[in-house]
């Protein structure tokens, strides 16, 4: 039930997800999007649009002092399997009551209906001393909020508060899990491998950490509350040939952080894991180039952040979802994977998390978001910008 009435802008809203999904915005291949979503910005009438030098979308509605940042990344993961979706990735069909395609749920609808909202605001008078920043950012697929690190420090001043529009069921999320990518080396001796007694296996050396990687990550699943993980994702070796002793083995380990849990944490952790072993460890570094042309460095170790529900923040999209749902929330929800919030949190800046889609259906084959959801997120978003 639709108490706040934005019935003549939903049927845009929808056109404008669908014409998003259409338009191929792979990581580091965003422009074409960019640049259509600007566009649709000062054809909304917003005060000012502009898209930085690593290719995100900066919106501007209002002059206030009170600054309330959404942002909603553009970027999506890339489709390997196109003939084999119910509907054609691209297409961004409505049928049987939902928006397909890739970034339909991750999360090109999320950001179409922050856009909307922050119009519909300005239309009811709700931007009285306040600014709204849009942000449609990029590059968030690789290195979580890199590229909104610097949308940042594109504004005059700090925003006051900030809404990460990933997808959550209209659920509203209080937080989501750290996060450390890490690299583990150890070293090895080359010789022949009809001669292994000349040399030291590199893999060998490596095969005890493998075994303190997954009892680590055993211990903290016995641990109460939420739970942070450790997965070995990747691991290789390097040998001048088939016929030699591996001189360096490889594995990439994924470590999700709860709260409590610091960089130090991290590095006590891996020094552990290696001790005594021949080997080092060092974070997985990440190196990019967006579209514009500019190289990105990711740094991949963000803490768990958690907002508390008496946060202003937290009452106004409490008191939004009441208004537009016709009842409070029934439940909050906690992300389990790392997002943009990352560089919103690291700056002390109140962070809240809403948007339309399943998030699980993210990154898989016939990627699809209801219509409903994407209409009343942007009936939320623009509630909360009332109530703040």
């Amino acid at each position: 039930m639709t108490i706040i009435n934005m019935t003549e802008f939903n049927n845009d809203l929808v056109e404008f997800a669908s014409r998003l999904v259409r338009i191929p915005s792979f990581s580091g291949k965003e422009g074409d999007a960019a640049k259509f979503i600007a566009s649709k910005m000062e054809l909304l009438g917003f005060d000012e649009v502009k898209i930085d030098r690593y290719g995100s979308v900066i919106g501007r509605i209002g002059h206030g002092e009170k600054i309330i940042l959404f942002d909603s990344h553009i970027d999506t993961v890339q489709v390997h399997d196109a003939d084999q979706w119910e509907v054609p990735p691209f297409s961004g069909e409505i049928k049987n009551g939902y928006l397909w395609g890739r970034g339909s749920v991750d999360m090109k609808s999320g950001a179409a209906a922050s856009v909307y909202a922050a119009v519909y605001a300005k239309k009811m008078g709700w931007l009285e001393g306040k600014t709204v920043i849009i942000s449609c950012s990029t590059f968030e697929e690789d290195c979580d909020g890199e590229t909104l690190k610097h949308v940042l420090e594109e504004l005059d001043r700090k925003p006051n508060f900030a809404v990460i529009c990933e997808p959550s069921s209209n659920i509203i999320v209080t937080g989501h899990k750290g996060k450390a990518q890490v690299i583990i080396k150890t070293r090895g001796i080359s010789a022949h491998g009809s001669a292994p007694e000349k040399g030291k296996n590199a893999v060998y050396e490596m095969a005890e950490i493998i075994q303190r990687v997954n009892q680590t990550n055993l211990d903290l699943m016995k641990n109460p509350g939420r739970k942070g993980t450790l997965v070995l994702s990747q691991i290789s070796s390097t040998s001048v040939s088939l016929n030699a002793v591996p001189s360096e083995c490889q594995i990439y380990l994924d470590r999700r952080m709860v709260v409590g849990e610091t960089k130090k944490t991290i590095e006590d952790e891996m020094n552990k894991i290696i001790a005594g072993k021949d080997a080092a460890w060092e974070l997985g570094t990440l190196h990019r180039t967006t579209w514009t042309g500019e190289e990105l460095t990711y740094e991949p170790l963000h803490p768990a952040w958690e907002i508390n529900l008496d946060y202003p923040l937290a009452k106004a999209f409490i008191k939004a979802y009441s208004d537009v749902l016709g009842h409070e929330p029934e439940k909050f929800d906690y992300w389990d994977f790392s997002t943009n919030a990352v560089a919103v949190v690291a700056q002390g800046i109140p962070t809240i998390g809403f948007g339309p889609g399943e998030h699980k259906l993210a990154h898989m084959r016939d990627e699809k978001c209801a219509i409903e959801e994407i209409t009343e997120a942007c009936a939320v978003y623009a509630g909360a910008i009332k109530h703040l």
